[in-house]
């Protein structure tokens, strides 16, 4: 087992594209051919989290947040980052994030911490943009299924639950050969017209090369006639937060002392109670305070995230119960998550999850 092995499994599951523009997913430190002796799945990436990779024999430590997000000039020691960076080199330890990614993904952080908290006919709160190319292209009638089945094959034409989705009509296409041309279709400096179809589908970024190679392989013609659209249509299953129903209304009290309970959270910040039972709940792993104003257009009863800042709180307006439980608390399933994805993968491959609480916050 290389780690290119495991990379490309969760790069195909988790694309790197999904990743936010500050973000440093992926390969950190290591080498794509590198040989893996232990995987080791944590939260974060601490000294302690490395010194716990050497002892059980893992070169390689999966987190979710990045330990580098900024350029580094210096490896002195002078703070963890760089320590860590050291004795992974020193041992051969590689580093791979999987942060935003992950965030945005339908069955990423959001999706483990709705299976928690027990939460029904989600969705994603808000839905990314730029994600989706619309794709159109010119074929002979006679040709249609060979490249409609090529096209469908390699991805595009997936619409939330719905498969093999395109849209074609009919036109006539007019050309002329010339003297270098090979043509399918007519003579060499002669115009020609054919009744074509017009294909229309929808697909997703991550997979446009492999339908445009898979369209110029199935289609008849030697010059292909097409045209990539990108637009700004929401893709309704990539994006930031979640959104469900509880199976029943609760109580706002108890249901805050039931997710302190199950987060194990040291304290919960929040805001004014409703006169409401909760039953629509908006959540977001991590710092998720942005999205406020899309929970309550959600018309949610209750956001739970975390790092929201004082004067954030005056914005729920008595409108929703903002729930702040903590960073590493409503994270801290992502490495399960993780774990249990490589081990459904690799079955027979040691996957370690972490032992330690990486989570540098105490409580009194």
């Amino acid at each position: 087992m290389q780690i290119q092995d495991i990379t490309r499994f969760l790069e195909a599951k988790f694309p790197l594209e999904l990743q936010e523009s500050y973000d440093n997913s992926g390969l950190i430190y290591g080498r794509a051919e590198q040989t893996v002796t232990g995987v080791l799945v944590s939260l974060d990436v601490t000294e302690a989290i490395v010194e716990e990779a050497i002892e059980n024999d893992c070169n390689l430590i999966i987190a979710h947040h990045p330990v580098v997000f900024k350029g580094l000039k210096r490896f002195n020691g002078k703070n963890f980052v760089e320590r860590v960076l050291e004795r992974c080199i020193q041992n051969g330890i590689a580093l791979y994030a999987i942060h935003t990614n992950l965030d945005n993904h339908l069955e990423g952080v959001n999706a483990k911490i709705a299976q928690k908290i027990g939460l029904q006919n989600c969705r994603v709160l808000r839905p990314m943009t730029a994600q989706l190319f619309k794709l159109e292209v010119y074929v002979p009638q006679e040709d249609f299924e060979v490249l409609d089945a090529a096209i469908l094959a390699a991805g595009a034409g997936q619409i939330g639950n719905y498969q093999d989705c395109h849209f074609r009509t009919l036109g006539t296409g007019t050309f002329r050969p010339n003297e270098k041309a090979n043509p399918h279709i007519g003579s060499t400096g002669q115009r020609a017209s054919v009744q074509e179809l017009k294909l229309e589908y929808v697909l997703t970024s991550s997979v446009v090369s492999a339908v445009l190679d898979a369209m110029r392989n199935a289609h008849p013609y030697e010059q292909v006639a097409y045209q990539l659209l990108a637009t700004q249509n929401q893709h309704q299953e990539r994006g930031a937060g979640f959104v469900g129903q509880l199976a029943a209304p609760t109580d706002p009290l108890e249901f805050l002392k039931h997710i302190k309970e199950k987060f194990n959270c040291g304290a919960i910040k929040y805001t004014n109670l409703l006169p409401k039972q909760i039953q629509t709940v908006a959540l977001c792993g991590g710092a998720g305070s942005f999205l406020l104003p899309d929970a309550i257009r959600a018309k949610a009863d209750i956001l739970i995230t975390s790092d929201f800042k004082y004067h954030e709180f005056f914005d729920a307006e008595d409108r929703i119960v903002i729930a702040d439980i903590g960073h590493y608390e409503s994270e801290q399933f992502t490495s399960e998550l993780l774990a249990e994805q490589l081990t459904e993968k690799f079955p027979n491959f040691a996957v370690r999850l972490t032992k330690l609480n990486t989570n540098p916050v105490n409580y009194l």
